[in-house]
């Protein structure tokens, strides 16, 4: 996948607070999360990441979150895109392993 980041230290997105996803994104059903409710917060990584480019895995994903809760968060997401990213980034494959 040639739009994922060279590197998890791009992924500088918000950590706490409120987003708002737009259209593009989350074209149906909720747009607006809470990061400091996990359910939520999970919610809106699975739309960007299956749904995101560069500029949206950039702009809404924060490396640090997404490693911390890839193991349930993989569990949520297709086969492709799984893979795409643990192929890109051992550190979520090992994230997955502990």
């Amino acid at each position: 996948m040639e739009q994922l980041p060279g590197g998890l230290a791009e992924l500088v997105g918000p950590v706490k607070g409120t987003v708002t996803l737009p259209l593009h994104l989350a074209w149906s059903g909720l747009r607006t999360f809470d990061l400091g409710d996990e359910k939520l917060l999970l919610g809106m990584y699975r739309i960007v990441l299956l749904n995101g480019r560069y500029e949206d895995f950039t702009s809404y994903l924060d490396g640090g979150l997404l490693v911390s809760h890839w193991p349930v968060l993989r569990k949520m997401l297709g086969r492709g895109v799984r893979a795409a990213w643990e192929d890109r980034f051992a550190v979520l494959r090992q994230a997955s392993a502990a």
